[in-house]
């Protein structure tokens, strides 16, 4: 299953199933509401805390996604996700009602391929025949941990993004109907010296950079087999600094080919500055808007790429530098 130095290959090409995506009011005026199973009209999801309204929207993706594919929450054998929150607080607590075994990852936004590499992994060598997997992330929450409350109103620069409130969750099983997953390609922790928190999609872009160059490196491939390579939440400093990267490092990719899940998310008139960020947001753009194309025929192959900055409140007061991480999961019909 290993093939080079860091990508497995699955020849059981464990499949995704259903999913299930949840997004917030400022998602549902955005680029493809209706790539999302449920919206909300209130950021509080009826909870006094922004904190527990995140752990119901992953609550009900988890769920949606469990009826999609004809399930019930005891048929799920695993659940490997993660969120934004110290101590991962929202999922770990939906976990609770979704009762099933559960591992907590912390990838920063790249959890949800993070998660989504390991449900394939123990689904293809036999550990289990169903498993779900998700991420998720509310503006409100990651603004007051990572920056300054929303209600501080603390001005931000060009190169800063939003946190996207959503959840995305999908059932990865042995064998069914749907998009296989064929491969994964697990990050290594690149830093470049950058230390701007404001400035997460230029930290980050190195970093997916060698992910992608090792993902076809290790597969003895090119670019062109895929119909689509996305990038997760670089936004727009970061994406053009990784296609610049990848053409100065000899890969050939059309420019209509390289994508950005924080650049799909939002229309461009919406305030975003930058793009969109926030570990909900690959999770509910593949979960939702890529899958949904690729079962409408209009992608056959793609390399999801989900980027997550690992730095915390703590190393950024101390100063330190943020360490990043990508994670790349190929999703074929």
């Amino acid at each position: 299953m290993l093939v080079g130095h860091r990508t497995w290959e699955f020849n059981n090409k464990p499949v995704i199933t259903s999913t299930g995506t949840v997004g917030g009011p400022f998602e549902a005026k955005g680029n493809i509401p209706n790539d999302f199973d449920t919206l909300h009209e209130d950021m509080w999801l009826g909870q006094d805390s922004f904190e527990k309204a995140e752990r119901v929207m992953f609550e009900e993706a988890s769920i949606k996604a469990i009826e999609k594919g004809g399930l019930t929450k005891e048929d799920i054998q695993f659940i490997f996700a993660g969120d934004l929150v110290n101590q991962l607080t929202p999922i770990t607590f939906a976990c609770r009602t979704l009762g099933a075994p559960y591992f907590g990852l912390f990838g920063a936004c790249s959890t949800s391929m993070e998660g989504l590499a390991l449900s394939a992994y123990i689904v293809n060598s036999g550990g289990s025949t169903c498993v779900l997997t998700g991420s998720s992330s509310h503006n409100a929450n990651i603004e007051k941990q990572f920056r300054y409350p929303t209600e501080y109103g603390a001005q931000k620069p060009p190169t800063a993004q939003w946190t996207v409130t959503a959840a995305g969750t999908a059932i990865v099983r042995d064998k069914g109907e749907g998009p296989s997953i064929t491969s994964a390609t697990i990050g290594r922790v690149v830093d470049m010296g950058l230390s701007d928190p404001y400035n997460m999609g230029g930290a980050m872009a190195p970093a997916a950079v060698d992910t992608i160059e090792a993902h076809f490196r290790d597969r003895g491939i090119d670019p062109s087999y895929y119909d689509v390579i996305v990038t997760g939440d670089l936004g727009k400093i970061g994406q053009t600094i990784a296609y610049d990267l990848l053409v100065e490092h000899g890969l050939s990719l059309e420019k209509d080919q390289f994508r950005d899940c924080g650049l799909i998310i939002y229309r461009e008139d919406q305030p975003v500055l930058a793009g969109a960020s926030g570990s909900g947001c690959s999770a509910a753009v593949t979960y939702g808007h890529l899958l949904n194309r690729m079962k409408q025929g209009e992608i056959n192959r793609m390399l999801v790429v989900a980027t997550g900055a690992l730095l915390s409140p703590l190393s950024y007061q101390q100063k330190e530098t943020i360490p990043c991480i990508a994670h790349a999961v190929s999703i074929e019909m």
